[in-house]
Protein backbone atom coordinates (compact mmCIF):
# COMPACT_ATOMS: atom_id res chain seq x y z
CA UNK A 1 0.00 0.00 0.00
CA UNK A 2 1.88 3.28 -1.15
CA UNK A 3 -0.89 5.93 -0.75
CA UNK A 4 -0.26 8.07 -4.14
CA UNK A 5 -0.32 11.83 -2.18
CA UNK A 6 2.45 11.05 -0.19
CA UNK A 7 6.63 11.71 -1.00
CA UNK A 8 8.97 9.67 0.21
CA UNK A 9 12.65 9.23 1.10
CA UNK A 10 14.78 6.07 0.73
CA UNK A 11 14.60 5.49 4.56
CA UNK A 12 10.80 4.90 4.55
CA UNK A 13 9.72 7.99 5.46
CA UNK A 14 6.69 9.63 3.95
CA UNK A 15 6.00 13.11 3.83
CA UNK A 16 2.31 14.56 3.03
CA UNK A 17 2.45 18.26 2.21
CA UNK A 18 -0.25 20.84 3.69
CA UNK A 19 0.97 24.28 2.71
CA UNK A 20 4.15 24.76 4.76
CA UNK A 21 3.94 22.27 6.73
CA UNK A 22 4.85 18.87 6.29
CA UNK A 23 2.84 15.64 8.48
CA UNK A 24 6.06 12.94 8.66
CA UNK A 25 5.89 9.13 9.61
CA UNK A 26 6.91 5.50 8.03
CA UNK A 27 5.80 3.73 5.80
CA UNK A 28 3.81 0.59 5.33
CA UNK A 29 7.04 -0.95 4.34
CA UNK A 30 9.25 0.11 7.17
CA UNK A 31 6.10 -0.73 10.17
CA UNK A 32 6.00 -4.66 8.51
CA UNK A 33 9.95 -5.15 8.24
CA UNK A 34 10.27 -3.42 11.94
CA UNK A 35 7.35 -5.49 13.27
CA UNK A 36 5.09 -4.72 16.19
CA UNK A 37 6.23 -1.38 17.33
CA UNK A 38 6.23 -1.24 21.41
CA UNK A 39 7.83 2.10 22.09
CA UNK A 40 8.20 5.73 20.13
CA UNK A 41 11.04 8.18 21.60
CA UNK A 42 9.19 11.60 20.06
CA UNK A 43 11.09 14.63 19.26
CA UNK A 44 10.66 18.07 21.27
CA UNK A 45 7.98 20.47 20.23
CA UNK A 46 9.63 23.89 18.73
CA UNK A 47 13.04 22.06 17.87
CA UNK A 48 14.68 23.08 14.70
CA UNK A 49 15.77 20.04 12.81
CA UNK A 50 17.73 19.04 9.08
CA UNK A 51 17.04 17.27 6.45
CA UNK A 52 18.27 14.03 6.84
CA UNK A 53 18.62 14.30 10.70
CA UNK A 54 17.60 11.81 13.22
CA UNK A 55 14.25 13.21 14.98
CA UNK A 56 12.63 10.29 16.53
CA UNK A 57 13.13 6.47 17.47
CA UNK A 58 10.89 3.45 17.14
CA UNK A 59 11.37 0.49 19.13
CA UNK A 60 10.06 -3.25 17.91
CA UNK A 61 10.49 -6.27 19.09
CA UNK A 62 12.69 -6.98 16.11
CA UNK A 63 14.84 -3.72 16.82
CA UNK A 64 15.10 0.24 17.03
CA UNK A 65 14.84 2.75 14.17
CA UNK A 66 15.67 6.35 13.93
CA UNK A 67 13.26 8.19 11.61
CA UNK A 68 15.10 11.10 9.67
CA UNK A 69 13.71 14.27 8.74
CA UNK A 70 12.77 14.32 5.18
CA UNK A 71 12.89 18.31 5.37
CA UNK A 72 14.76 21.00 7.41
CA UNK A 73 12.33 22.60 9.64
CA UNK A 74 10.88 23.53 12.93
CA UNK A 75 8.89 20.54 14.96
CA UNK A 76 5.56 21.77 15.21
CA UNK A 77 3.64 19.19 16.53
CA UNK A 78 4.16 15.56 17.58
CA UNK A 79 1.37 12.44 17.82
CA UNK A 80 1.44 12.39 21.63
CA UNK A 81 -0.87 9.58 21.15
CA UNK A 82 2.12 7.32 20.06
CA UNK A 83 3.45 7.58 23.89
CA UNK A 84 0.46 4.74 25.09
CA UNK A 85 -0.51 3.77 21.70
CA UNK A 86 2.56 2.91 19.54
CA UNK A 87 0.98 0.40 17.83
CA UNK A 88 -0.98 2.91 15.59
CA UNK A 89 2.11 3.19 13.55
CA UNK A 90 1.24 -0.19 12.63
CA UNK A 91 -2.78 -0.02 12.84
CA UNK A 92 -2.54 3.25 10.31
CA UNK A 93 1.52 4.36 9.42
CA UNK A 94 -0.30 6.93 7.00
CA UNK A 95 -3.29 8.18 9.05
CA UNK A 96 -3.17 7.69 12.97
CA UNK A 97 0.56 6.31 13.14
CA UNK A 98 1.93 9.87 12.02
CA UNK A 99 5.13 11.17 13.67
CA UNK A 100 5.79 14.69 13.69
CA UNK A 101 4.79 17.74 11.92
CA UNK A 102 7.06 19.94 10.64
CA UNK A 103 7.50 23.83 9.27
CA UNK A 104 9.58 23.58 6.09
CA UNK A 105 12.16 26.20 6.28
CA UNK A 106 13.27 25.08 2.58
CA UNK A 107 10.16 23.84 0.30
CA UNK A 108 13.14 23.14 -2.53
CA UNK A 109 14.07 20.53 -0.44
CA UNK A 110 10.59 18.36 -1.04
CA UNK A 111 11.50 18.21 -4.77
CA UNK A 112 14.49 15.52 -3.45
CA UNK A 113 11.83 13.22 -1.83
CA UNK A 114 10.07 10.46 -4.35
CA UNK A 115 6.44 9.84 -5.29
CA UNK A 116 4.91 6.94 -5.05
CA UNK A 117 5.83 5.21 -8.68
CA UNK A 118 9.59 6.16 -7.56
CA UNK A 119 9.60 4.40 -4.28
CA UNK A 120 7.90 1.26 -5.31
CA UNK A 121 10.53 1.13 -7.82
CA UNK A 122 13.02 1.30 -4.91
CA UNK A 123 11.04 -1.28 -2.57
CA UNK A 124 11.47 -3.23 -5.89
CA UNK A 125 15.27 -3.24 -5.47
CA UNK A 126 15.10 -4.48 -2.19
CA UNK A 127 12.77 -7.51 -2.30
Amino acid sequence: MIPQDLRYTNDHEWVRIEGDEAVVGITDYAQAELGDITFVELPDKGKQISKGAGAATVESVKAASDIYSPVSGDIIEVNNGLENSPEMINQSPYETGWVFRVKVLDSEELNGLMDAASYEKYLDTLR
